[in-house]
């Protein structure tokens, strides 16, 4: 192959030369522990089997412990999985439920997908973006096409919070993402009332080196996620070539330390349900945070559950663990309470009706979202309002819910959820093992109540349709009126009085306030 040119300007002779440098076997091995990696195969098999019988007495002790908001033991994880009496499940939901409010109440942050490129070495078995799917079409945005999709995502949509997506190519490595942050980060357009900008930008990239990862460290990253897809050897053995980036397990599974290394202490953790026993990937997410907390001193930011969905040019016979609607509804409350600090994302790739069944468990979801390279330029060109057909050919994989934000703003307000598009954490510090102790203390409840309100003012005063602004409304109303009644046990008079008036600085044009 002749030389090529990254988008850094690095010169190399050949994508597989890249490739050959990119692992840094070092930076596996400092982390194993007698030559081995924190997962345990026949460890967790065995757990399994040996609380496959639970009493109700058991599972109804392990609930209440769950509630002191810490990572839950693996026999008890072990215990929870194997539950099938649908009786003794709700109740594992009730709990779930409970944790979600004591922990978050009723807030959910909303957030979108970009998708920066599709090129990608890998070959994995279940994924759209395999070097060797024909059908793909093959593209990495330009900086100018980055800043013509953030326009419409954070002055025609509406969004603050992006996740950042690409595949594991040269001409997307590090670098590139580093600029495609600063250029998200670029875009203020004057909105109505207000300006349409994003305050946070979260990565799902590659595994990546320290060095690198001090790179995104530096140029303002939010959260970093890698998933794992699955923690089982055997089967990640099967689902990625062993001559791929990705065929390598352990570069994979020590991603996230890595991070936590070269500072950023927000990291996400994540499993592609369907792959392997879901009881086995269960236990796997929880034996990540659990290694996480062991050598940093706090575990993922978030988790995310994505399930398997098709994708074009993609067989999916191989496929012996699909996970039915039931157990996925299962895993989510079991997750709520064996990780109980941690954000829990469901994604669109999911119907209306499954996340809004789930709604009072997790604490994100997106909205508006298009997977296709280029997909939100595409929708609002030459007059059009964004309603156009997804871009499947430039997709990782297909979506479940395609509603546009403003609709799903107003299904949530209208199930007395109120949106939040906070992004005051990060700026004030409040990160890493400061937001999880605040988290477990119900503290930075308190933050996010007053953040909630004034966030969400802000975005009814200059996305909201009318309809949905006057559903919001009455949200906020109960919200503020909430927030006076716990004054003075969780708010003092003068945080209330200048709550109040940060409340009202916004409805006259004032924006991005916080606490």
């Amino acid at each position: 192959m002749d030389t090529i040119k990254t988008c850094s300007g690095e010169k190399i002779s050949s994508v597989s030369d890249w490739v050959k440098n990119q692992i840094k076997q070092e930076e596996i091995d400092k982390y194993l522990e007698n030559g081995h990696d924190f997962i345990d195969d026949a460890k967790i098999k065995q757990t399994l089997q040996d609380n496959q019988k639970v009493s109700k007495e058991r599972i109804r002790g392990i609930l209440e412990k769950a509630h002191e908001i810490n990572l839950m033991d693996d026999a008890d994880v072990a215990a929870l999985v194997n539950v099938k009496d649908p009786d003794l499940r709700q109740e594992v939901f009730q709990a779930a439920e409970e944790i979600k409010k004591q922990v978050y109440d009723n807030r959910i942050v909303t957030f979108a997908p970009l998708y920066l490129s599709s090129k990608c070495v890998n070959g994995c078995r279940y994924c759209g973006f395999r070097e060797d799917n024909g059908m793909q079409v093959r593209r990495v945005l330009s900086q100018a096409e980055v800043e013509a999709e953030t326009h419409v995502l954070a002055s025609k949509i509406g969004h603050k919070r992006l996740v950042i997506v690409f595949g594991e190519h040269p001409d997307s490595a590090v670098d590139y993402i580093a600029d495609t942050m600063k250029t998200v980060y670029s875009v203020h357009d004057k909105v109505r009332n207000g300006v349409g900008e994003i305050r946070r930008v979260n990565v799902n990239a590659a595994p990546m080196s320290i060095s690198d990862m001090k790179k995104l460290y530096n140029s303002g990253i939010g959260t970093f996620q890698v998933f794992q897809e699955t923690y089982d050897h055997e089967i990640y053995r099967q689902m990625h070539p062993a001559n791929t980036l990705k065929g390598n397990y352990g570069w994979r599974l020590y991603s996230l330390h890595r991070a936590m290394e070269a500072g950023i202490d927000d990291v996400a953790i994540g499993t592609l349900f369907g792959l392997a026993d879901w009881r086995f990937d269960v236990m796997g997410m929880v034996a990540h945070a659990r290694d996480l907390e062991k050598r940093f001193g706090l575990g993922p930011h978030t988790i995310s559950v994505p399930r398997l969905e098709p994708a074009i040019g993609t067989d999916f016979s191989f496929i012996k663990n699909w996970v039915n609607d039931e157990d996925f509804r299962y895993i989510v409350a079991v997750l709520r309470v064996a990780i109980p600090y941690a954000g829990l994302i469901v994604t669109n790739r999911e119907k209306p009706e499954m996340i809004k069944s789930l709604i009072d468990i997790i604490t994100q979801r997106d909205a508006d979202s298009r997977l296709g390279i280029g997909a939100y330029s595409e929708a609002f060109k030459d007059g059009k309002n964004g309603q156009d057909e997804q871009l499947i050919d430039r997709a990782q994989f297909e979506l479940g819910d395609t509603r546009s934000l403003d609709a799903i703003i107003r299904e949530l307000a209208e199930t007395g959820h109120i949106v939040s598009f906070c992004t005051a954490g990060y700026r004030c510090g409040r990160t890493g093992k400061k937001i999880m102790g605040l988290l477990k203390s119900g503290q930075e409840g308190c933050f996010c109540k007053l953040n909630a309100v004034l966030t969400f003012q802000e975005w009814l005063e200059d996305f909201a349709s009318e309809e949905t602004k006057r559903i919001g409304m009455e949200i906020i109303n109960k919200e503020i009126n909430e927030i006076k009644n716990r004054v003075p046990k969780d708010f003092s008079q003068p945080i209330f009085d200048s709550f109040i008036k940060s409340y009202d600085n916004i409805c006259k044009g004032h924006r991005d306030l916080y606490f």
